[in-house]
């Protein structure tokens, strides 16, 4: 018997690549139900050769509900989840609502797969930030063999962290710049099109974006909390994916060819390292893939034990839909749940 999936949310960009990855894969359901607030109710969505009347999520009874992937944002989750985790659904939460509660695991299941037996304790489970998500699944490998001291993150990150307004936003930007119509930011504070944007998130009192704060605190949690951590997010004009550029300080010795041979064996990596012209991963090759690609690593010869390299990953993949997909498989492959369908 298949599982009862419910994806909350799917109306957005990462519910509907939820759908699109649970299609892909095929995720062991019987019955997958497409939710949203009651605005949306009766929208259509995709999910393979099939159509999805969307619901509204208020009127939904989650009670013969296995597991809810849910993608309506952090002040829907705070609300929402505790209600469907009591009627017996585990919640995968791609929002930022519980990935800190020392009760609520946070995972990515290249990464720490493990930890994921805690979810009982609340009956959620909490996705990660799409930047740290493709960061751990490269660092943890390289951990695991050296022993990481400290990393700085320099993010450059795609519109479509910031959903379909700030996509829209950026097109609309780039058509004005070549009519030479106006331009007036609204979901960005500066312009987006044909510039970069060194703010992603709130200012917080030392001078940091919660964004930054975000990879500091979940690397910390995901991989190893004596880990020093130091970010800069960067918002560019690219439509999906999301590249980071990490100079990596060991505490073993580790050469750019040890770390090039272990991120090619570890799971959810692809090497592509060559140096000649285009030997790299741009985020544009990799729209569309579930791969963390790692490029330009090379030896940093000013600190003892280092490495610079660069992550890019699809962020609405490995970053959000495609991670709540593997956390809800691991769940069933581990045996830690079971259709309520069975039971009765």
């Amino acid at each position: 018997m298949g599982y009862k999936i419910a994806i909350a949310g799917a109306t957005g960009n990462v519910g509907r690549e939820m759908l699109d990855i649970l299609d892909e894969r095929g995720f062991p359901a019987d019955e997958v139900v497409a939710l949203a607030s009651r605005r949306s109710q009766g929208t259509e969505v995709s999910f393979g050769d099939k159509t999805l009347k969307v619901q509204a999520m208020e009127n939904y009874d989650f009670s013969d509900t296995d597991i809810c992937l849910m993608s309506a944002g952090g002040t829907v989750s705070k609300e929402w989840s505790p209600r469907i985790a009591a009627k017996g659904c585990v919640v995968i939460d791609n929002s930022s609502a519980w990935r800190y509660d020392s009760d609520v695991p946070l995972i990515v299941p290249e990464v720490n797969a493990d930890a994921i037996k805690g979810f009982s304790k609340k009956n959620i489970i909490a996705n990660p930030n799409c930047s740290t998500a493709q960061l751990v699944v490269a660092l943890k490998p390289l951990h695991d063999h050296a022993k990481i001291k400290r990393i700085v993150v320099s993010t450059y990150q795609s519109v479509s962290g910031g959903g379909k307004e700030a996509m829209e936003e950026l097109f609309n930007q780039t058509r004005a710049v070549f009519v030479n119509d106006p331009i007036e930011p609204a979901k960005f504070t500066k312009r987006i099109a044909f510039n970069v944007i060194p703010h992603i998130d709130d200012f917080m009192e030392d001078g940091y974006t919660k964004e930054e704060w975000k990879v500091l605190a979940e690397t910390k949690k995901m991989l190893d909390p004596a880990i020093k951590v130091t970010c800069t997010a960067v918002r560019v004009p690219v439509f999906i994916g999301h590249s980071e550029s990490v100079n990596i300080e060991f505490e073993n010795e580790i050469s750019a060819e040890e770390a090039r041979n272990i991120l090619r064996e570890a799971p959810g990596c692809l090497v592509i390292d060559k140096h000649e012209d285009g030997g790299y991963i741009t985020p544009y090759e990799s729209a569309g893939e579930d791969a963390t690609y790692i490029s330009r690593i090379r030896e940093d010869a000013t600190v003892e034990n280092g490495l610079n390299i660069w992550i890019v990953s699809d962020n609405l993949r490995k970053g959000a839909a495609l991670n709540t997909v593997q956390i809800a498989e691991a769940l069933i492959n581990r045996g830690l749940i079971k259709p309520k369908s069975e039971a009765a």
